[in-house]
């Protein structure tokens, strides 16, 4: 089973190599990530996605929540949610009538197409990864030259992770650090 995991971190260098590393030494892999900041510049949010059972994944949210740097871990897997992915893809376009079909893929899935060349598109897409996946397999006849795709990203539709972290909270250091540095 797939997880949709979100950490609130603090924004510290070598926080990403510290959860990295504990996932590896459990056996998990991360089968996409996606770090970046948050609305308070003290935290990033990173968003991974990893499989396994519900209690292997659980034993996994206890380690984490263990680690120094990270305030709080949510598994988006019972919880309503948002969920995207964002890709870039180039897509081989030999003709005018290739440029055509390609196009009215890219309206119907509702991507943008952000540079043309001579011999291909690039199509930006974002979405659910089946969506994701689908736009995949309708222009792999054209040919893909190259593609690139984000981690996942996702945020509750009813709670915040950063609404109960309050600023100035003495039990999460980085406000602490932030000030003494200041």
């Amino acid at each position: 089973m797939r997880h949709i995991l979100s950490a609130l971190v603090m924004n510290q260098p070598g926080v990403l190599a510290h959860i990295s590393g504990m996932m590896a030494s459990r056996a998990f892999n991360i089968d996409s990530l996606a770090v970046g900041p948050t609305e308070n510049e003290l935290y990033s949010r990173m968003t991974f996605v990893v499989g396994g059972s519900a209690q292997s994944l659980a034993q996994v949210r206890k380690q984490l929540e263990k680690i120094v740097t990270i305030v709080k871990v949510v598994d988006y897997l019972d919880e309503e949610h948002v969920e995207r992915d964002l890709m870039l893809i180039k897509v081989r376009t030999d003709s005018t009538t290739q440029r055509s079909e390609v196009k009215e893929l890219v309206d119907i899935f509702r991507g943008s197409i952000v540079d043309v060349s001579a011999g291909h598109v690039m199509i930006e897409i974002s979405g659910q990864e089946r969506k994701i996946q689908a736009f995949i397999a309708a222009v792999e006849p054209f040919g893909i030259i190259e593609m690139v795709r984000t981690g996942r990203i996702a945020l509750s539709r009813v709670n915040s992770m950063s609404a109960e972290i309050e600023v100035g909270d003495p039990t999460h250091s980085a406000e602490k650090d932030v000030e003494q540095s200041a």
